[in-house]
């Protein structure tokens, strides 16, 4: 039996899928089980909560041979820290105490960054706590999210741009969802390995935002330009919208952390992912626009 928490997420409701087309056996931990793809309720065990509750995890563990831990945002926690580690604490101690074996959490890459990382920072944290339980893990860590784009679809449409902090002549490291759920779905059914490790999960390309946007404007057949914002005026934008200092203090320090390479290492040693950025495009970022613009 495989659990997985997060199941109607990017990355955890496509594991789900993956693993049941696989032919294993799948639990999910929801806190909307309505919110389940309606073509996998009746394929899955369900469990209706939050898997930082204890109670919820002692309905959700038993019998459990591995374990995908994935930690839902929350914008509006006083600290995402201790967001992370609310949800592993609670999870250390139902893993050791239901002897699940096999556990592969979605972390950030940069492990051992020596300087605050804010979001990433927490993701190490929990990656910590969580190797306390016993049980062998993995922690996928990944560079920018692809998806974070669909974000910006309102821009690319309006105004033919997207903005980032990071420079736009430097490569920047990305990834697919598909390819973290990838991942996570081929060490989730080949149980063969043990201890603590971190696998950094990186798409194949080393474009720079420029180029991204190069990309994207050959395959929405429109121009789309890259432009650059300061961590100044995008702390600046979250406080007009009512973001608490904390809040701010852990999104500027990961766009600070980003900007100052904190992916660099793992990048260098990371197995190239299969999804290229203009597939993504093609698959995933042109059929959002054009829905959106229906």
């Amino acid at each position: 039996m495989i659990v997985v928490s997060a199941p109607t997420g990017q990355i955890g409701s496509q594991l789900v899928r993956q693993l049941l087309d696989r032919g294993h056996r799948v639990r999910v931990i929801a806190r909307d089980v309505t919110r389940l793809d309606r073509t996998l309720r009746d394929q899955v065990e369900a469990v209706e909560g939050s898997h930082d509750d204890p109670v919820v995890l002692d309905r959700a563990l038993p019998g459990a041979d591995a374990l995908f831990w994935l930690v839902p945002p929350n914008p509006h926690a006083p600290s995402a820290e201790e967001h992370y580690l609310r949800f592993a604490r609670a999870g250390t101690a139902a893993i050791a105490r239901h002897r699940v074996g096999h556990v592969v959490g979605v972390s950030s890459a940069g492990h051992g960054w020596p300087k605050p990382a804010g979001l990433l920072s927490a993701a190490f944290a929990m990656d910590a706590e969580l190797a306390k339980s016993g049980a062998a893990y993995r922690a996928l860590s990944m560079p920018f999210y692809l998806e974070n784009l669909l974000g910006q679809l309102d821009a690319i449409r309006g105004q033919g741009a997207f903005y980032l902090t990071c420079a736009g002549h430097l490569p920047l490291a990305t990834v697919a969802t598909r390819d973290i759920a990838g991942a996570a779905a081929e060490l989730l059914t080949d149980l063969s390995w043990t201890g603590q490790e971190d696998v950094p999960v990186f798409g194949p390309d080393r474009l720079t935002p420029d180029g991204m946007a190069e990309v994207i404007s050959q395959e929405l057949g429109r121009p789309v330009a890259y432009r650059r914002t300061t961590v100044a005026d995008f702390a600046a934008m979250l406080r007009s919208r009512g973001a608490t200092d904390q809040a701010i203090t852990d999104l500027t320090e990961m766009f600070a952390a980003q900007d100052e390479g904190i992916y660099d290492a793992d990048w260098a040693r990371a197995k190239p992912a299969a999804t290229d950025f203009r597939t993504w495009c093609r698959q995933v970022l042109v059929p959002a626009a054009n829905t959106r613009e229906s």
